[in-house]
């Protein structure tokens, strides 16, 4: 198995052969929280995950159905929009930049491992064995029921309440999104790919260059901000790379699927996400955003969160013909435990890499 740092770097020199530019800043940062937090780490480096899970879980790759995965999921994968029928307002995975055909049991995996962590680091409060649990419940119902977007405006009354409980406060929104900012110039292509999403390409914007995410620190991101119509929009371009499984040899096709994960899932769209050229762009909004742990409410539903994940993972996965009954199948030949063992299998090479990574940071801040 080769060793972490080793792995790293020969990460980010693909990184910098598929992007134009390498905002170092953010690669540093990336760095850093690296270092801290095994959950904020799992986040920051699908590349190392994706690697391990390859080498050490043939059980779950040999012969399993492999569907259009998201790749790089975990709890705090989940946001709000509003939908391209009438507005309303939608739950889902945020975040489907690492997208590829993966055994489906490695979004299942992934998802309950990053829950596994998050309990460790006292995000979440339920065991390990009811995480589990929860996600293959709501998975598996979901697979049965063939699909059902999350629109929260009739439904899911307790899920609405957790999506809305800090989202929905426009002034504190805008604000720290413009103290975000840092003035720059935006490339041709970038600026093109923000105006595909405006309402109108006349529009005088506020340009800036965002800090944002873990795994995608050190990607070129800009955001347009203008006043229409009464109030403020905005729209963020961040650099589109291939899936980070290309990086870990499992193909070599630099195809993205980002468009077309979000149009074969059963979810009713965002009107404003998508790759356009070479750049990802999305609407950002106090109704458009990611959700993270620390925005729910202190008392909340977590087993029914985490249900709601899982449903929401076989919504993506129902997007390839057939996974439904290809994955129900192979579900039923496993013991009620699989999913448990894998996931302390993979946390414990998680932390491994993660202290690897500690020890050789501390030991480069020290030599400067």
């Amino acid at each position: 198995m080769k060793d972490f740092v080793t792995l790293t770097k020969e990460f980010e020199r693909w990184f910098r052969r598929h992007s134009p530019s390498i905002v170092r800043k953010d690669l540093a940062l990336k760095h850093k929280n690296m270092s801290l937090s095994v959950f904020l780490f799992l986040r920051a480096t699908f590349y190392a995950w994706i690697t391990r899970f390859n080498e050490h879980c043939p059980e779950l790759i040999d012969g399993v159905p492999v569907v259009l995965s998201v790749g790089d999921l975990h709890v705090e994968n989940f946001g709000t929009w509003r939908d391209i029928i009438a507005g309303r307002l939608c739950w889902g995975c945020n975040d489907v930049d690492e997208a590829f055909p993966l055994p489906y049991t490695q979004d299942l995996v992934r998802l309950a491992s990053s829950a596994k962590l998050a309990i460790a680091e006292n995000h979440l409060h339920l065991t390990t064995r009811e995480a589990c649990a929860a996600i293959l419940e709501g998975y598996t119902e979901m697979l049965q029921l063939g699909g059902r977007a999350f629109v929260l405006a009739e439904e899911h009354p307790e899920l609405r309440e957790m999506a809305i409980h800090k989202l929905r406060a426009p002034v504190a929104f805008w604000q720290k999104l413009k103290q975000q900012l840092s003035s720059c110039a935006v490339p041709t292509d970038g600026l093109a790919a923000l105006e595909t999403k405006m309402p109108d390409a006349k529009l005088k914007y506020r340009f800036g260059q965002r800090t944002a995410g873990q795994g995608s620190l050190g990607r070129p991101r800009f955001v347009a901000v203008a006043d229409y119509c009464g109030g403020l929009i905005a729209r963020e371009a961040k650099i589109a790379l291939p899936s980070a499984c290309v990086f870990a040899g499992m193909g070599d096709s630099d195809k993205l699927y980002y468009n077309e994960i979000l149009e074969r899932a059963f979810r009713s769209r965002d009107p404003y996400v998508g790759v356009e050229g070479q750049w990802i762009v999305r609407s950002l909004s106090p109704d458009n955003s990611r959700i993270e742990l620390s925005d729910l409410p202190e008392n909340r539903d977590e087993h029914l969160l985490l249900r709601a994940m899982g449903a929401e993972t076989a919504n993506l996965h129902l997007g390839t013909p057939g996974a439904a009954v290809a994955i129900l199948k192979d579900l039923r030949k496993r013991d009620s435990k699989w999913l448990r063992k894998a996931v302390k299998k993979m946390t414990a090479l998680v932390r491994e890499d993660q202290q690897t990574w500690a020890e050789h940071y501390e030991d480069s801040q020290a030599g400067k």
